[in-house]
């Protein structure tokens, strides 16, 4: 695997306990507005990726019975 190796990027945390994540970061894990991180506490350190959607966080997963090809030819041009 060839690895490149980066100076770390900073960020400080503000008086309401927010921070800026730098771009490199953004644009490495591609985060948008509206994305969930997700932070990992091990032994070495905290580790930070894109949590990744689960069906019980997609608010339209409680309506998959009504999309079939029937649900789609009817209400398709809607």
């Amino acid at each position: 695997m060839n690895r490149q190796i980066r100076p770390p990027a900073f960020s400080k945390v503000s008086v309401k306990c927010q921070t800026v994540i730098p771009r490199e970061v953004r644009e490495r894990l591609g985060l948008k507005p509206g994305d969930t991180l997700r932070y990992r506490v091990t032994e070495d350190g905290v580790l930070l990726d894109k949590a990744r959607m689960t069906e019980g966080d997609d608010p339209f997963a409680a309506f998959s019975e009504w999309s079939s090809e029937a649900d789609e030819k009817a209400y398709g041009s809607l």
